[in-house]
Parts: structure tokens; sequence; C-alpha cells
């Protein structure tokens, strides 16, 4: 103006100072360097060859470096026309005012036959053996390479050659350098000509471009990515369409941005890609979500990017459907009650009923399981038990296994009264799964839920504690991270392995079967007898038939455990069900007996002898076939249960005689005889002798009758017989 002169500057280190600085913390790059001197070579050839001008005062201390790492060429008030100055008044030398520059002077400045440049270029040397080797002492230094790179030396010396002719033009000097294998031929040097030219570049050349960006991002300086190539890449996606390509090296620009910087130039960015329609951009952003989804606010989530990012649960490409359902994993802690309690829940329970890919129920229900803790007390009384339940009904087996993880994993959020009447019925199905790493599961997750049982059936005291949690309100982000790695990867195979160790589970495993997905009912008889051979088949086991009323009474009680856990469904979601995904189930009796073979082998025979149980139990366990807890009671075998048994087989159980053949009632025989005292029937005998105090049934009773009055008949025989021949042998014994 009239009064004021005003410089724009910007803020700039000394090359000398930003070298030490570098040197203290690693040093500089080769490449960092190799663009500098890329910088500083083109500036002089635009001086020499452009401007006909001399620089007069290169040096180190003419050099300095801006923020980005770009080297600036200053120091111009040395600058003199190549032809000298027309007026005949000339500048003071260098080494006029500074005495000590005079060593930066090539050796034959009065040599008039040579380039008006030779001095520039040999003053171009000088800089390249101080920024590799330091201040330089004397003239005579510059013979000694030094720490100069291999690639760079012969060019070097060109430069500083003692004969003024032979020294290059610094254009020629920077193609030389610029040929392959030269020093200043590299990707950051590439990549860096590309971002200068990058505004008159084809579209197809960007996108190739960012590809390649990629790949060398981690070899590039930092500041050089967060101030050169950052800005690039937001005004490439902002004007350029640049589209997905940049996601992948944007993120990895991020990493070197505070949080503030973060927030402000990139977080911008990112909440308007999602709503874009490019598939390619939401499944990119979708699959890197966790590399910024902590510097995303409630407030942005729920109002701008959850609602774009929900379309994905109904979109026809799986890919995205799977990536949608695993990136909740990252949002539910910022979601509001509306969006995870009730939107969420209604896409889950969609995707987990009728999609078409195995993967994809499994990782809902995995999902379900993972973000629990967030969800409000209502919402897990009333989704969890029905979700996992659904899920050990899918075909996929990896779905069925992540049901019951789904169940151990949240045990902590269910009542005692929910475990003994819905969860433990749902996981004694399961028990018969054809997919041995299911059963696994499923038993390690039975004896967990029992042993909470038992501990509050010793001690009532216990509840409040065991049951702290089923009220408790929405945990705050980052508190169920204790369950977490479990889960079908991605699309690329359809029986991807299952996971990791699980809470409440014993930390075991589940993998899915390497074979297809059975599409059977899981508890048929029928399935158990077609794999017989199979590895992972359940054992069978000789089991004898309760007598009619029981069987009535078990087929009653299963009849309501499925109208209960129908019922449980539909209050999750009524209008979903599982469509062709599954057959329907076939109605089945709690009776065990029904779902075992009648006869077994003379080895299962022995071994059912060694382990009989007395008359008086197995009465008790015959009119414990419903789900009361006296059945439960009456059974204790299961805390006895041998690490990895599949399933204990019934003459361990004591579910039958040690014959496996009709039961016949022997002990309602010994009634109709009055017997004098201390006289024992021989069904009171132990005929083992070799399991002393162990009382067994009569070894007659279970011999079968072909009809009722030869029955009667041979019992009075044989009691006749008894009474009167053995006795008194017995006796003598």
């Amino acid at each position: 103006t009239d009064k004021s002169l005003y410089l724009v500057t910007e803020q700039v280190t000394p090359l000398a100072v930003h070298l030490k600085a570098q040197a203290e913390t690693g040093g500089s790059g080769e490449l960092e360097v190799s663009w500098g001197m890329h910088q500083i070579v083109k500036a002089v050839s635009f001086l020499v060859n452009d401007c006909h001008l001399l620089h007069n005062n290169l040096g180190i201390w003419a050099v300095f470096v801006d923020r980005a790492g770009e080297w600036k060429l200053g120091a111009l008030d040395h600058v003199t026309p190549e032809q000298g100055d027309p007026s005949g008044v000339s500048l003071p030398s260098p080494k006029a005012v500074n005495p000590d520059m005079e060593k930066y002077d090539p050796p034959d400045t009065s040599n008039s036959g040579a380039e008006k440049w030779a001095g520039e270029v040999w003053r171009l040397g000088c800089l390249i053996w101080e920024v590799f080797n330091g201040p330089l002492t004397r003239t005579s230094a510059l013979r000694s390479l030094g720490k100069i790179p291999k690639s760079l030396v012969p060019h070097y010396c060109e430069l500083v050659g003692a004969n003024p002719r032979a020294r290059p033009n610094p254009a020629r000097f920077l193609q030389n350098c610029r040929a392959p294998g030269g020093f200043l031929s590299n990707s950051f040097v590439e990549s860096n000509l590309f971002l200068e030219e990058i505004q008159i570049k084809e579209p197809a050349e960007k996108q190739q471009f960012f590809q390649d960006l990629n790949e060398n991002l981690d070899s590039f300086p930092e500041n050089f990515c967060k101030h050169k190539v950052l800005p690039q890449l937001l005004t490439a996606f902002e004007f350029g369409n640049a589209g997905a390509v940049i996601l992948t090296p944007l993120f990895k620009v991020g990493k070197f941005l505070s949080a503030e910087e973060y927030q402000q130039k990139i977080i911008p960015v990112i909440v308007k890609m999602f709503s874009s329609t490019d598939r390619a951009m939401r499944i990119r952003l979708l699959q890197q979500m966790e590399q910024f989804i902590q510097y995303l606010n409630e407030a942005a989530v729920n109002s701008q990017i959850f609602p774009h990012v929900v379309h994905g649960f109904t979109d026809t490409n799986p890919a995205i459907r799977e990536q949608t359902v695993k990136s909740m994993l990252l949002l539910a802690p910022k979601l509001n009650e509306t969006n995870l309690n009730q939107e969420l829940m209604r896409h889950f329970a969609r995707l987990q009923a009728r999609d078409e890919q195995g993967p994809i129920r499994c990782n809902t229900t995995v999902c379900l399981g993972k973000i629990a803790s967030y969800l409000n007390a209502g919402t897990r009384e009333r989704v969890l038990i029905s979700a996992f339940s659904r899920a050990t009904k899918d075909p996929f087996p990896a779905s069925r296994s992540a049901g019951v993880l789904g169940f151990a994993a949240t045990h902590n959020y269910y009542s005692v009264t929910e475990i003994a009447g819905r969860i433990l019925p749902t996981l004694c199905a399961v028990t018969v799964d054809p997919n041995k790493n299911v059963r696994d599961q499923t038993f390690k997750a039975i004896k967990s839920f029992l042993s909470k049982l038992e501990a509050v059936s010793e001690d009532p005291n216990k509840l409040s504690e065991i049951e702290k949690d089923v009220g408790s309100c929405a945990q705050p982000a980052g508190a169920s991270s204790s369950w977490a790695g479990w889960a079908v990867t991605g699309m690329s195979s359809l029986t991807s392995k299952l996971i990791r160790n699980t809470p409440g589970a014993d930390g075991g495993s589940a993998s899915d079967s390497s074979g297809p997905a059975s599409t059977t009912n899981q508890t048929s008889a029928t399935d158990e007898e077609s794999t017989t051979n199979k590895e992972d088949t359940i054992p069978r086991a000789s089991v004898t038939h309760h007598d009619a009323s029981g069987r009535t009474n078990t087929s009653q009680s299963h009849q309501f455990t499925d109208q209960d856990d129908e019922a449980a469904g539909e209050r999750w979601d009524d209008e979903e069900d599982w469509g062709s995904l599954e057959e329907p189930e076939k109605t089945l009796s709690d009776d065990w007996n029904t779902n075992w073979p009648g006869t077994a082998s003379s080895k299962k025979k022995g071994n059912s002898r060694g382990t009989g149980r007395s008359s008086s139990a197995m009465a008790v366990k015959t009119q414990s076939s419903d789900w009361s807890s006296s059945g439960w009671d009456a059974d204790d075998s299961w805390s006895n249960e041998k690490e990895g048994q599949g399933q204990s087989s019934a003459g361990e159980e004591g579910w039958g005689n040690d014959w496996g053949e009709e039961e016949t009632d022997v002990t309602s025989t010994s009634t109709m005889l009055d017997l004098p005292e201390g006289v024992r029937l021989a069904s009171e005998y132990n005929w083992d002798s070799s399991g002393k105090g162990v009382t067994q049934n009569d070894l007659f009773a279970s011999v079968s009758q072909r009809s009722a009055a030869a029955n009667t008949v041979r019992k009075w025989c044989i009691i006749f017989f008894l009474e009167t021949g053995l006795k008194r042998h017995f006796y003598d014994v």
C-alpha cells in the first residue's frame, strides 16, 4: 500500500538445522534427500537455463525446509545476470562479505573459457558433500567421498572435476541422476512429480497412481504424507471423483495425525463418503472402520452414518451384508437407545432367520453375543434366549455352534429360572447334534449352567450374586471386550473356522464342519443310524423302555417346551421363520428310550453290569424324564462325566436295566409272599462276586416272556426253587 509493504512467507527451517534434528532421530532417509536434491538442482537449472541468472551463493546455508519436507532455494541476495549487469554495477561476492565462503569457490574462477554456470555446479557439488558428510572444512576434503551414496558418486565427481569444461549443465546432471538405477530414480521422486501434475492427469492415471501410492506410503516420510499427500487425497475426493481407491492411502496418512487434526481434516470426508452409492466405497469404509471409529462422535454416528450403514443389511451383495454385520461391533457402543435396541435388533432378526448365507447368519449370532452388554435389560430378556435358541436349529454347523457359544458368553444375563426352564432344555436338544464340535461346545455350556444351578441349590444366598447382571444397565464402550475374536471369517469360505475361547464355556473353541451343512433334524434317530460309522457320531447305548404312562408324560412335557420356545421366538420377531433353510421339526418325546436302539452288544452288557445302579435309583430315574427339578436332582452323574465324552451310555447313566430288554417289575412280585424275618429274595443277592455291597436287579427279571400265563408260572417256579433249594445252599456257605 502507500504506507506498508507486506511480505508473505511460510515457516521454514535451515537445512543444516533440519539435518541435525533428523540425525538425532535416526537421520534423514535417502528418499527425502533425493527429492530435496531434485528440487534444488531443478531450481538451479531454472535460474541458469531459463532465466540466465547465476545464484553465486549456493550452499547448505541457502537451502530451507518447509513442514512437508520440501527443500527450497533461498539466499538470492547475490544473484546476477549471466552476462553481467548492463549498468556496470556489481554486487559484492559472498567471500567479500564472509571470508569463510572462499572454500566454496572453484579453483578456476579466472578461467574465461569455462561455461558461465561452471561455478554453480561446483558449488552444487559442495552442497551434496555437506548434506552427506557435514560441514566442509577445506576444499581438498571434496576428494574424500565419505557417505555419498554409490549411485550418486559418478555424477558427483563430474560436478567437482578439475576441468571446468567437463562439468555438466544442471539440466543434464538432473537427467543423468534420474536414469534407471540413478540416485533420483525412485518411487518417492516419481510420486512427487505426479502430484505436481495431478490436475492435468487422466482419471485412469489417477486411479493407478492412488493404487500404487498405497503400497509406497509406508516408506515415505511422515511429514510428507501429512502435508503433501493428504491435501491431494482430499482434493481428489472432493473434486476429482477418485472414489474408493483413495480410502486406503487416506487412512494410512490419518495415522500420522493428532486427534484434533483427524477431526478437522478426515472425519468430514468420511461422513460424506457414507452417503455414497458406490458399493466399492461402502465396503471399503466398513472394512476399515476400525481405523477411524474412535474419532467419530455419537451424534455423527446416529444421525449421519448409521442411517446409511443399515442399508447394507438388505444389500443383494453378500459381502456387503457380512461387513455391515461386523461393523456393528464398532458402532454399537455409540448408538442411541432407539437405533441399538429397536432398529438394529429388527435387522438382526431378519438376517438370522432368512439370510441365505450360512456365514452371515452365524456372524449375526456372534455379533449379537458380543454387543449384548450394550443392550438394555429389557432387550436382553426379550432377544437373547430367543435368538440363540433359533441359532441352535440352523442348518449351518457354525451357526449352531455360535448359538451355543452365545449362551455361554452371555451367561451372566440370565436368571436361574430362565436357565432351568428355557436354556438347558434348548442346549440338551443340541447334545445329539450330528457335528461333534457343536456337541462338545454344548456339553461345556451345559456344565457351566448346571454349576450355577447347583451353587444356588447349595446356598440360596448366592442367588443375588449370580443374578446381579440380569437387570443391569447397558455397559459403556469397551466393557464387552472380554469376549472377542470368535467369528466366521468372510465370504471367501462358507466353511470358515469358528473361533476362539469364550468365557463360561471352559475355554473351548468351536469350528464348523468341513463338510456341507446338514439340513435334517438334528435330533432325529434316523440321523443317528445313518452315521453309525462316522467319527463324530454319538455313541449308541442300550436303554430300556419306560411304561406307557411315562411316555405320555414326557411327550406332553416336550410339547410344552417346544411351544415355549416357539412363543419366545415370536416375541422377538413374529414374522420371521427359517422358511426353506431347514426341514420342519419332528415331534420327538423327551423319553431317552425313543432315541436309542433297543438291543445291545455283549460288550455293552459287560460294561453295564459293572456300572449298575440300585433298583430304587432306577425307579426315580424312570419317573424323571421331564424337565422338572426332581429329575435333575435324582441324576448326579452329569458332574462325573468324563472329559471328551460326547454322550454317556444308558448303562452308565442308569436309564435302563443291565440287559437292555423289556423292563419287568420285580419288586412288585416280592410283595406277594410273606417271608420270614431275615430271609431275603434271590434278587437281593449280589450275583456278580466282583461288586461287593452293590445291589442289582434280579438276574432273571430281564428274561423276556412269551405270554402272561407262562410268565406267571415261571415266576412262581423260580421263587419256589430259590426259596427251597438255593436258600439252604447259601446258608451252608
